[in-house]
């Protein structure tokens, strides 16, 4: 037997330049649709990529070679007398002692004051003491104990001092020099470690000690050694602890971002497998001929094929350009963390990786070819007599469209959906939402005969029943035309869902925390704020009802996770816990012990519920607490936990405050107060403080809330503005292959207005069935964000929201940009001549 001839290239480049000259539209559609995939999710990787490679490279410039840090849990730091016993042990080359503040600047911009030992810091973190070892060389420090380096993005003023805000008092430093070796963007001022120790009030305390290891000491034998010798408020770090905690920041955000990026790619997919069928359906006639005059199946399926491959490559190499592009614009405007809040003021240098580049045009490829391989099967089996004379449906009319597949697709997408999350990431649930995607297109042929064919056997005038007898008759079709608007619309709706259930819970939350009428929360002050007299002072204040105190501090309860914040809060008289948002418990606490209630992302990251014991670092030792319930938290990501203020005072000897709820008298005007909470601060601290109605605070959240969100908004109505453009070219095109139906309709004695009512009425079904079918799909996926992959993601629970005028508005809209745009193609088609548009069946 002959072997098949090979796929002529000759062949190949004559019908995909025949195809995109007939169909210029369809086919720019088509390259579009994955471009945009390709550029979305290239640029999400290469933002986040040139962020991480930035901020690595900023935590490294201030470590610098440290093998192993020992840090405190807390900003109180721990007692100094630990570096002396750390500094003996052997197999250490250097240990360098570290005293951290957060501070402000005089215009009110945070920054990290540090104090170093410059001679021990230059062995470990040169890049801290490159300025010291130079400004003793000088003579500086010795004649200004207290002077500072500042790093090049703070600036001293015209007589060469540095103003610094921390702990309610101001404290001008003289500068020394700068610190040319620490990156852009870091805003750090170096300093003795004395001065900084006497200064910012830390004597005794440290915040760490950046260790250096001798040449051939093993770090797994010394950490045990050294784990051994820590108090209950210090904790050892690696790197490789201290990467994994920075990646954690952002990694869900990046992920999630990633992951709607890939679904808007396999929403060009659908809307390729849509163009490729279309084009499959009209080129029938010439297919069959191919056929006839001596082309195998297999080489009618490599062209085809080979057609979706071009068009893979095209949007795959302009995605990638658009995506570097739009990557390079978002770190200029939105910094490296796309609006999130991860990577604060950092402006990273755009990073480009071939091999990643080289990954996401493959994955444009690859769904190119996978959209083109059920038309491509279809061309190879249709039978080339019948193909011959049909233009249209190419099986039964009377077939029942196949269900069973659909219904597959969905029950495993389902099964998905309860499926553990993978290293932390929702991997199954994204998995989930695209199988029950692929579920809906595939169900779109049995749909569109099941919601239309009522319409066909109902008394109703001709344009309606002949509308619905086509559609009903050629479901295939239907389908073709209403995959890329079901993906597209499906994804707006559960992105739409999942964004409006978020809010309004997120809104609810602000309404549950903050009960009182004005706050106060003195910044970078864990271990200073507001003393018991001045708590009192404002308490008293005219029109003031009542104050309730407490304290925020962070507390580090794994070296390679994120910090946790400790919220010493009120407990009102005769209640058993606080006034908070509660998912379970509260429980009461059995006498003797002491009670705390947990955030929902430190229950779950923790594996915490009500009942459980934890220990806790505080003041210098570690207490056993019980866990008492779990309550919703959206401000805190990485979790945290309540106490009663009454136990965090006995525990800690801590009565001061960094924030305040004050509530007003009867008759009080909360402008008045507000300005009387004001003055009545010391200047020094009223600098460092931010007062706010409660009002104020809620429209301030929400409106981060919506930044944050910015970059979903733009991915789904790209997404969705691409669907509405395929719907767009697929049903004109389809319009278009008509003309002879619509001459035979002509000839039968239907007029030009039947016609194109009828044509009006068949977008009006399509719009009409994609919009019920991209509902029912957006609520089922946006049920997957809502209680699988935002859970799995961000460690917090949300109420389902409906935004019914949102849905109602997306389904009127894609019904009648349906019907419109299958009216203005039906002009078009009906402006040639009845009889010329027959004489083909002659």
């Amino acid at each position: 037997m002959a072997a098949d001839p090979p796929l002529s290239g000759t062949l190949l480049g004559w019908m995909v330049r025949g195809e995109w000259r007939a169909h210029p539209v369809r086919t720019l559609v088509a390259v579009l649709a994955i471009a945009v995939g390709v550029a979305l999710g290239f640029a999400v990787h290469l933002v986040n990529r040139s962020a991480l490679v930035e901020f690595d490279a900023a935590v490294r410039s201030v470590s610098g070679a440290a093998d192993l840090r020992i840090e405190a849990v807390s900003a109180a730091g721990f007692d100094e007398s630990l570096f002396p016993i750390v500094a003996r042990l052997p197999g250490l080359a250097a240990v360098s002692p570290v005293v951290e503040v957060s501070a402000r600047t005089a215009d009110g911009r945070s920054l990290t004051v540090i104090g170093v030992d410059p001679l021990r810091a230059a062995r470990v973190t040169p890049a801290l003491a490159a300025g010291s070892g130079a400004g003793f060389a000088a003579g500086g420090p010795l004649a200004a104990e207290d002077a500072v380096w500042l790093s090049p993005a703070l600036r001293p003023t015209a007589d060469g001092a540095f103003t610094v805000l921390a702990g309610g008092k101001r404290i001008v430093l003289p500068v020394a020099g700068g610190l040319p070796s620490v990156e852009a963007g870091r805003r750090i001022a170096v300093a003795d470690i004395a001065a900084v120790q006497q200064r910012f009030d830390r004597l005794g305390r440290l915040t760490r000690l950046d260790i250096g290891l001798a040449p051939g000491a093993r770090p797994e034998a010394l950490a045990e050694d050294i784990a051994a010798l820590l108090p209950a408020d210090a904790r050892l770090s690696t790197p490789e602890a201290e990467s994994r905690r920075t990646g954690d920041l952002s990694r869900a955000y990046r992920v999630n971002l990633g992951m709607l990026a890939m679904v808007a790619l396999l929403t060009g997919g659908f809307l390729v497998f849509s163009a490729q069928s279309l084009s499959i359906a009209r080129r029938r006639a010439a297919f069959a001929l191919l056929r006839v005059l001596g082309l195998p199946r297999k080489g009618l399926f490599l062209q085809v094929l080979a057609e979706g491959a071009v068009l893979g490559l095209l949007g795959a190499l302009t995605g990638l350009a658009a995506g570097a592009g739009l990557a390079w614009s978002v770190l200029g405007l939105l910094g490296g963390d796309l609006g999130g809040g991860y990577f604060s003021g950092s402006r990273p240098v755009l990073d480009i990786s071939p091999g990643w580049a080289a990954i996401h045009a493959g994955l444009g490829l690859a769904v190119a070819l996978a959209g083109s391989l059920l038309p491509a099967l279809e061309a190879a089996r249709a039978a080339p007599a019948l193909a011959l004379k049909s233009a249209g449906q190419s099986g039964d009319p009377r077939r029942r469209p196949a269900l069973l597949p659909a219904l597959a697709l969905g029950l495993v997408g389902l099964a998905f959906a309860f499926a553990p999350p993978v290293a932390g990431l929702p991997l199954f649930g994204y998995l989930s939402i695209a199988l029950i995607l692929a579920a809906g297109v595939a169900a779109m042929p049995w749909l569109a005969r099941l919601l239309i064919a009522p319409l066909a056997r109902m008394e109703a005038p001709v344009p309606v029943r002949l509308a619905a007898a086509r559609l009903a008759g050629a479901p295939d079709q239907a389908a073709v035309a209403l995959c890329g608007l079901v993906a597209s619309a499906g994804l707006m709706a559960a992105m739409g869902l999942m964004v409006a259930s978020f809010r309004g819970s997120v809104d609810d939350w602000l309404g549950a925390i903050l009960p009182a009428d004005i706050y106060l929360r003195v910044a970078e002050a864990e271990t200073s704020g507001l003393d018991t007299g001045l708590q009192a002072r404002l308490a008293a204040l005219p029109g003031v009802g009542g104050l309730e105190a407490r304290r925020s501090l962070t507390l580090r309860l794994a070296a390679d996770r994120p910090s946790v914040v400790l919220l010493a809060v009120p407990v009102p008289g005769g209640a058993a816990a606080p006034d908070l948002p509660w998912r379970r418990g509260p429980v009461p606490a059995a006498p003797g012990e002491t009670p705390v209630w947990v955030s929902e992302p430190l229950s779950r990251l923790y594996d915490l519920a009500p009942g459980d014991t934890l220990d806790l670092p505080l003041a210098g030792g570690r207490t056993p607490v019980r866990v008492a319930g779990v309550w919703r938290d959206y401000g805190r990501q990485f979790g945290a936990l309540a106490m009663d203020r009454r136990d965090y005072v006995r525990l800690t000897g801590d009565a001061g405050a960094n924030e305040a709820g004050l509530t007003l008298a009867p008759g009080a005007r909360l402008p008045e107060v507000l300005q009387g909470v004001r003055a009545a601060l010391p200047p020094d601290l009223a600098a460092q403080t931010e007062a706010a109605p409660a009002g104020e605070i809620r429209r301030a959240a929400l409106r981060i809330f919506d930044r944050s969100f910015a970059v979903t908004y733009a991915l789904e109505a790209v997404a969705i503005l691409v669907g509405v453009a395929g719907v767009a070219a697929t049903v004109s095109a389809q319009t278009l292959a008509r003309r002879r139906e619509f001459g035979m309709l002509r000839h039968v004695g239907a007029s030009r207005g039947q016609i194109l009512a009828m044509l009006a009425l068949e977008g009006a079904f399509l719009g009409a069935v994609g919009a019920v079918a991209g509902l029912a799909l957006g609520a089922a996926m946006g049920q997957v964000l809502i209680q699988v992959v935002n859970p799995q993601s961000f460690n917090w629970t949300m109420d389902t929201r409906w935004p019914l005028g949102l849905l109602g508005g997306l389904a009127l809209a894609l019904t009648l940009a349906s019907s419109l745009t299958a009216l203005l193609a039906g002009r078009s088609a009906l402006s040639a001549d009845a009889v010329r548009a027959v004489r083909e069946d002659w």
